[in-house]
């Protein structure tokens, strides 16, 4: 059976597909996104497609692909790149990568939340441009997790992996908003509020919902209006779920303190756009899972679920949908 695979990936997957024996393998060969022309070429008559969350997989992707097309593996936790309901439609089977890359993500919202509270890229640029002077008592001076309150919008497993590393940094109140109250919260002692009351209350406000057409655009104009003017935000979830020029005016008129970003729209986000003349903006590429064993892992995940998918057995972790 034809597979096509859309990036390379780590060898992990690569070594799984290439031994299993029921595959005839297409790669991409290339760290850069395939070009659209190449994607829609490499997919003809494919019983199986290896996708990263760059790629989007509308219905003109699944019409080159014919009627063959079985399984689509997709290397990421997030599946927003993909026509779902085209998908479903033709009784195409979905893989995708879960709970593997929770732990990554969470440390790096973690790091982010830190190196923008604290200012550490600010203090790196002035040690190396030579503005490291003497030690002055309100130079570079952040802001510090220790009785502090959290908001986190979106408990679920990224969410609740942030919750619990923050919480020993001696955060107060850890409060959180999502369609329902979970159970689970209780662990980390957290409080279901409306999105409002966590806006509004939160020193710290983490994002880590998914992208939904409720959640595309939330936080915008009115949402940062209701944060506190020493208030940080980070978001490690989506890039749309911000309204990013919303955000330049928020950080830009001192209605809130900082931000930290590891997604974007677009992504890469133009060197010239306006959130990085900011120094109170920290942007990261993209890089939550990005851990040698994490994405390993990962690119193991998407080989098997590519391979039961083509050979109709249980996936390790299928989408249902």
């Amino acid at each position: 059976m034809k597979v096509f695979i859309t990036r390379r990936i780590p060898q992990e997957g690569m070594k799984i597909l290439s031994q299993a024996g029921v595959c005839k393998v297409s790669l991409w060969d290339s760290d850069e996104p395939v070009p659209r022309a190449e994607l829609l070429k490499g997919v003809a008559g494919a019983h199986g497609l290896l996708c990263l969350l760059s790629d989007k997989i509308d219905t003109e992707v699944l019409d080159a692909a014919g009627p063959n097309l079985k399984v689509i593996s997709t290397l990421s936790v997030g599946f927003d790149h993909m026509a779902m309901d085209e998908i479903k439609k033709r009784g195409v089977r979905v893989g995708y990568t879960p709970d593997v890359l929770t732990d990554a993500t969470a440390e790096l919202t973690v790091a982010l939340l830190l190196a923008t509270a604290r200012r550490l890229p600010e203090g790196v640029v002035e040690v190396k441009n030579g503005g490291w002077s003497t030690w002055k008592p309100l130079w570079l001076c952040g802001y510090g997790l220790s009785g502090s309150t959290v908001g986190v919008i979106g408990l679920g497993r990224i969410g609740m992996a942030i919750a619990r590393r923050l919480k020993p940094f001696g955060v107060k109140r850890l409060l959180y908003s999502g369609r329902t109250a979970k159970s689970y919260a209780a662990e980390v002692e957290g409080e279901y509020v409306p999105l409002d009351t966590l806006v509004s209350e939160s020193d710290f406000v983490v994002v880590s919902c998914a992208l939904t057409p409720e959640t595309q655009g939330l936080c915008n104009k009115d949402f940062f209006s209701k944060m506190k003017n020493t208030a940080v935000f980070i978001n490690t979830s989506r890039g749309a779920v911000v309204n990013q020029e919303d955000l330049y005016q928020a950080l830009s008129s001192g209605q809130i303190a900082c931000a930290g970003l590891d997604v974007t729209t677009p992504e890469p986000l133009p060197t010239d756009h306006p959130l990085l003349t900011l120094n109170n903006c920290v942007v990261l590429p993209h890089i939550g899972s990005a851990t040698y064993s994490t994405r390993g892992i990962m690119a193991e995940l998407s080989a098997n679920n590519l391979l039961a998918g083509l050979q109709g057995i249980d996936m390790p972790s299928e989408l249902k949908f």
